[in-house]
């Protein structure tokens, strides 16, 4: 009886909170939607779960939120490790505001991060979408690249244990392997589809050329890469080839492991043994001064229309595609609300030309990888 008082609670919380969104700053904002013809009486029952994307074509098809929730930041690779109890029921709240899609991997942590999510998502498993991957030796990005068949096959029986699940909706090729042929490695996907264990074949960082090879064998449902107004070489050739072979996109890092938040500055402090940003070029003191007029230009855009610099560069990625779903990772109730949120925010066709011409004119600084994780992409 309390936990269902818990949940009929968290339910108006989220519809209250979806109340104040279309009655607020975005209900300002969204007036270009034809839904804003509707009564506007109306809006306390709006849910963001409708907000809805397709990522792949066919038979590989997979409805997702418009936004998907990237859950390494939970236990790894982000300075600090959260409460897991925290974390624990961040997860299990997000579906009340209208998340399905959730990414994991064997190598976060490697797999307390999956292990996490099992826990986490078990309750309401069959109503939500999980990615997870493969692809490194052991689960560890450090020791190199392993996705032989065999490999493959026995990273997914762990992962289906972690994640107490008995299938993986949607199981990405984490990293490239120049050793293994691109076709063999969709091979063994293909065989594990069959057997119901994965239902969609995704790959992360691959180029075009394997991208084509690889979807002859089993039709890739997504590529994910690093895209964000930070990185936007994807727009060159992979966006287009996802376009034409109906490939779904899903950017990782769309807020650039969050600096286009507005919340990081060039006295950050993060801590090397669990991140990997003092490391980067990009998140170097001089090289975040550098590249500040991005932030002022969003803010400038997002403070006339009542949004946060984040949602006006999460916004900015869903109007480039319709098949594009980024995957911004947050530890926090609020700031995953504010990312959701975006979703709501429709451009007029002359502010995004407009806004989309002064990103243009401003030069980013610093690679965005180096060393052995920048040998690992695009292969």
């Amino acid at each position: 009886m309390e936990q269902n008082n818990r949940r009929d609670f968290l339910k108006k919380g989220a519809f209250i909170g979806t109340s104040l969104l279309a009655t607020s700053s975005l209900g300002l904002v969204g007036c270009n939607r034809s839904s804003e013809k509707e009564n506007h009486s109306d809006k306390s029952k709006m849910n963001l779960s409708s907000e809805k994307r397709t990522l792949g074509r066919g038979k590989q098809s997979l409805e997702v939120s418009a936004l998907g929730l990237g859950c390494m930041g939970m236990s790894y690779h982000r300075s600090f490790i959260p409460d897991r109890k925290a974390m624990i029921d961040l997860l299990r709240r997000s579906p009340e505001l209208g998340l399905n899609f959730y990414d994991t991997a064997e190598a976060y942590g490697p797999l307390f991060n999956e292990e996490l999510v099992g826990e986490a998502l078990a309750p309401f498993r069959k109503d939500i979408i999980i990615a997870t991957k493969f692809g490194f030796k052991n689960g560890k990005p450090s020791e190199g690249l392993d996705s032989h068949p065999d490999r493959i096959k026995a990273v997914v029986e762990h992962s289906l244990k972690s994640l107490k699940t008995d299938y993986i909706d949607l199981l990405y090729q984490h990293r490239v392997d120049p050793n293994i042929p691109i076709e063999e490695v969709a091979g063994a996907v293909k065989d594990l589809i069959a057997t119901g264990k994965v239902r969609h074949f995704g790959m992360s960082e691959a180029n075009v050329d394997n991208i084509r090879k690889a979807h002859a064998v089993q039709p890739l449902t997504a590529l994910q890469s690093e895209y964000s107004l930070f990185t936007r070489e994807p727009e060159k050739d992979v966006i287009p080839l996802c376009e034409e072979l109906g490939i779904g996109f899903v950017p990782y890092s769309p807020l650039s492991r969050g600096m286009i938040t507005g919340y990081l500055n060039e006295r950050s402090i993060y801590d090397p043994n669990n991140d990997n940003r003092p490391s980067l070029p990009r998140y170097q003191p001089e090289n975040v001064i550098a590249n500040w007029k991005l932030i002022d230009t969003l803010k400038e855009f997002g403070d006339l229309r009542g949004l946060t610099v984040a949602q006006v560069a999460l916004s900015w990625l869903l109007a480039q595609k319709s098949f594009i779903v980024p995957i911004p990772g947050t530890t926090k109730l609020a700031h995953l609300q504010e990312n959701l949120w975006a979703a709501v925010y429709a451009f007029s066709a002359s502010d995004l030309t407009s806004l989309t011409a002064k990103l243009n004119e401003i030069t980013i600084v610093g690679d965005r990888l180096t060393g052995l994780s920048a040998e690992q992409v695009k292969k």
